[in-house]
């Protein structure tokens, strides 16, 4: 194998240390490092935690140190790559202190856990790059990644089977949204079965014969694990760590069309076919392909193909999340058990956006519930024929509508839809994430048309869903417009014609809120093709029978 190693960190992440921001000005926030040192690559996570729990990701780093390469010969970390690791280690926690980290979490992995010249390389660690690191079981890194894994989609009551393919150990977990019931960690690895099989800078076409060797020596190797899994359930298999994603990535690309972060067995098939009838340099050109992965890449393809025949998987899905966002969680759950309870993932992670930008949350809440006291009414008087998605779509929209108002008051709707479009939040697909941010622009200033870009980039389904979701929250927002909670119900009941009464609920006045909601008349009857008339009744909800 060649070299990966840097000599020094390139210049954006020398500038990110001389850039760094002073000490936090907040009581109970603090800034932890979380390090993670695999078989292939060095990752660095740097996090800024609120003292209500949540968290923001200030900077991610990674470098390629092939600490693993040769070591699966003989059991022996390479000096020189002990170095390339130990300096990447150095640099990342001079970045660390940059941003003033109160705390360095640093967890080794396969590589240094097998390796048996473990404690030589931990000493360098110690004193050359300054970091205590602690080497964890396969088992422990199994159960990291399914936190980080789970924790970033929505489960719902789906059992799903998880595999991560590192360098020198593959991760199987078994788990639901909120625990797992299997883990294991397997001796099989991208560049362990490249080192057993292949010469160093070996650059030759894979032969048929030759990759069926590999693929026996994985069956192998798995065959205990595999039986243990033997009666077990579950209902999708998700796929991390950047072989499983190079994979998935190349496949999309051979298909054109499609899911974009899937692949099909047969799928896996065509495209290991083609690598293998590639040399080296050809591989390196396919497109989608991570070049510095090319000579890694057949081994990998083998552990997956492996895998998916002998449990009969069809499909899996590809996620970008893994052991650094379990150590998070990790974190959270140890330090704020409460806040990792009872709201879904996609409940926490809108919360989260909202906590970060400083939104006003007892709004945001009370501006939820009549958008969705209004939602529901509009069904039942046959104004739409939304289902439960949409419903929680304007929830969240609502949630954070106001959230642009941290980049400034102006035009904060649009600031609103940049942040939430770019906030990568967790449970989403890509088109709900883009819904939820166009309900929120829309919530002021103009009707969703095709001339605004946010609604224009939207599929069919999603626009026909945005105009009345952003009417519903123009009038939520507008009967609190106070910011006072002072409309205790929003009710809808049909009259006579095709008018739509509107009757606001409050123990006390509520002019400004009144006046606010007469301005989205106009855009009630876009939307509807119905008049609405308002009327403010002075007395607590629950006397009144509103419809």
């Amino acid at each position: 194998m060649t070299d990966h190693g840097p000599s020094a960190l390139p210049e954006s992440e020398e500038s990110a240390i001389q850039n760094a921001p002073l000490a936090l000005a907040h009581e109970g926030e603090r800034v932890a490092a979380f390090l993670d040192i695999g078989t292939n690559s060095v990752r660095l996570l740097l996090v800024h935690f609120m003292a209500n729990g949540t968290h923001s990701v200030i900077s991610q780093q990674k470098e390629i140190v092939r600490l693993g390469e040769d070591e699966f010969i003989d059991g022996f970390l390479r000096p020189e790559a002990m170095r390339r690791a130990t300096l990447v280690m150095r640099k990342f926690r001079e970045m660390a202190e940059a941003y003033h980290a109160d705390e360095i979490v640093a967890i080794a992995t396969s590589a240094t856990r097998e390796a048996r010249n473990r404690d030589d390389f931990l000493r360098m660690l110690r004193h050359d790059a300054g970091i205590e690191v602690r080497t964890i079981s396969g088992r422990e890194e199994a159960r990291l990644i399914y936190l980080g894994v789970s924790s970033g989609m929505d489960l719902g009551d789906d059992t799903a089977l998880f595999i991560d393919i590192g360098g020198g150990s593959t991760e199987l977990v078994i788990g639901d949204q909120s625990t797992h019931h299997f883990l294991d960690s397997l001796k099989l690895g991208a560049i362990r079965l490249t080192s057993l099989f292949f010469m160093p800078d070996e650059d030759a076409p894979v032969r048929d014969d030759r990759y069926l060797v590999i693929q026996r020596y994985v069956r192998n190797s798995a065959v205990r694990p595999l039986q243990r899994m033997k009666g077990r359930s579950f209902d999708r298999v998700i796929g991390s760590s950047g072989t499983i994603q190079n994979l998935v990535e190349m496949a999309v690309r051979e298909r054109g069309e499609g899911p974009n972060d899937s692949m099909t067995l047969l799928e896996l098939r065509a495209l290991r076919q083609r690598l293998c009838e590639l040399d080296l340099a050809a591989r390196r050109d396919v497109p989608g392909i991570n070049a510095s992965r090319a000579d890694l890449i057949i081994a990998g393809a083998a552990i997956l193909e492996t895998l998916m025949e002998d449990l009969d998987l069809e499909t899996i899905v590809a996620s970008d999340r893994g052991l650094r966002e379990g150590l998070i969680v990790d974190d959270i759950a140890r330090r704020h058990p409460a806040a990792l309870s009872g709201a879904s993932i996609r409940d926490r992670s809108v919360l989260q956006l909202g906590r970060r930008c400083r939104f006003d949350e007892a709004h945001g809440r009370h501006v939820a519930r009549l958008s969705q006291q209004i939602f529901d009414d509009a069904a039942d008087l046959g104004l739409h024929r939304l289902g439960a998605p949409a419903r929680e779509i304007l929830g969240h929209a609502a949630m954070l509508h106001d959230i642009g108002t941290f980049l400034s008051y102006d035009n904060h709707q649009l600031h609103s839809y940049y942040l939430i479009h770019n906030a990568d939040l967790l449970g989403f697909d890509q088109t709900e994430t883009a819904t939820v941010a166009a309900v929120a622009r829309f919530h002021r200033k103009g009707f969703p048309r095709k001339k605004h870009r946010e609604y224009r980039v939207l599929d069919k389904g999603a626009r026909k869903i945005v105009r009345p979701l952003a009417v519903f929250l123009r009038l939520a927002e507008a009967l609190d417009r106070s910011h006072a909670g002072l409309v205790e119900r929003a009710g809808l009941r049909r009259l006579e014609g095709e008018r739509i009464l509107l009757e606001l609920h409050s123990q006390a006045d509520c002019q400004l809120e009144l006046w606010g909601a007469q301005g989205h008349r106009r855009a009630f009857e876009r939307a509807f093709g119905q008049r609405l008339e308002l009327k403010h009744v002075v007395a607590p909800a629950k006397a009144a029978e509103p419809g």
